[in-house]
């Protein structure tokens, strides 16, 4: 999906972004702990169940945490919805509640909108936020998962950050 409109908004440079990344960073613990308990709930469920041997220990969360299987698992669950909270709020609108706060929206350079796949390569290439250092020494405000994904993070004007106004989003 294209929006011509937001092909020529300014980079967001860093201290900008990094606004973003502290906002978004909350929500993204408030997905990390509901997720835990939605897979500790699911865990518990499938011991009680008798579908996982409790091998002698006492608490599910110590069974939990002594398998490496089950707790690499349950690791995974848990960065997978983390994950997946920032691709579906990068490809579907180009923001997340933290980068709409500080008006700043992730696109191709043409406006368009980034696919799940180009999302979760940049999730990757983010390298955990680590990537945005990158902006620091490049001129042209680009984050390492920007060069990688050949994306771009914009700073909108306010009307361009009202969802109203938004065509083809």
């Amino acid at each position: 999906m294209s929006n011509i409109e937001h092909a020529n908004f300014p980079r967001a440079g860093f201290f900008r972004r990094l606004g973003a990344i502290v906002y978004d960073l909350l929500l993204a613990v408030a997905v990390y702990m509901v997720a835990g308990a939605i897979g500790f709930g699911i865990f518990t469920a499938l011991t009680s169940s008798g579908l996982i041997a409790m091998e002698g220990f006492e608490h599910v969360s110590d069974l939990l945490n002594a398998t490496p299987v089950y707790k690499g698992v349950y690791q995974l669950w848990i960065a997978f919805c983390v994950g997946l909270f920032y691709v579906l709020f990068w490809s579907y609108g180009g923001q997340t509640l933290g980068m709409r706060a500080w008006r700043l929206k992730i696109q191709h350079p043409n406006g368009q909108s980034l696919s799940m796949i180009t999302a979760t390569a940049r999730l990757v290439w983010s390298l955990l936020g680590i990537g945005n250092l990158w902006i620091l020494i490049n001129g042209d405000k680009l984050a390492l998962q920007d060069m990688m994904t050949r994306s771009e993070v914009v700073v909108l004007s306010k009307e361009a950050n009202q969802m109203r106004n938004w065509h083809g989003v």
